[in-house]
């Protein structure tokens, strides 16, 4: 379980995220962004490379999730406590990776393990929850008013993380009754 390019490139998107959370509280949209661009480039790079030069470890494939969703949840949580997101967002969002982390421990500590597997609603969700981090943070970083994607992108992220809830806990009820 060595360290190798890969998994240093996800350690530094780790450790972007109190950059990114703390720039979000001062307000200081424009770091927010740039370390959110950084992020999204480092996560390209880190799959790349490790395909690209047979870098892919075991190490990397636990820290490359934790390291996206730590992203995410901590722009989500910290742009609900600023206003600029509705809060009960921001709930779906983290209620969503809470019931799918909480159904894996239940499954193991019940002696039947599942694998959690991307489905393509939930690489759909990602999708959106990333770009309207995105959008969010760069809006913010410009001044920009662009109000007209506001609503359209929350939806999006509302449906599909919804719709991405529901088909990982009937995967996982069905696992469980089997």
């Amino acid at each position: 379980m060595g360290m190798n390019l890969a998994n240093w490139l996800t350690l530094l998107r780790l450790c972007l995220v109190p950059l990114v959370v703390l720039s979000i509280i001062q307000h200081w949209w424009q770091i927010a962004f740039l370390a959110f661009a950084v992020a999204g480039v480092s996560d390209a790079v880190d799959g790349y490379v490790a395909r690209r030069f047979n870098q892919v470890s075991e190490l990397g494939a636990l820290l490359d999730p934790i390291a996206d969703k730590a992203l995410l949840v901590s722009i989500y949580v910290t742009l609900a406590i600023a206003g600029a997101i509705p809060a009960w967002l921001t709930i779906l969002v983290v209620s969503r990776d809470m019931m799918i982390v909480g159904a894996v421990i239940v499954s193991w500590i019940l002696g039947n393990p599942v694998e959690i597997r991307p489905i393509y609603v939930s690489k759909a969700n990602t999708v959106a929850q990333i770009v309207f981090a995105g959008f969010m943070l760069f809006a913010s970083a410009f001044t920009l008013n662009l109000q007209v994607l506001y609503w359209p992108l929350i939806a999006a992220v509302c449906v599909l993380t919804s719709a991405s809830m529901v088909a990982y806990l009937v995967s996982w009820a069905r696992h469980m009754t089997e």
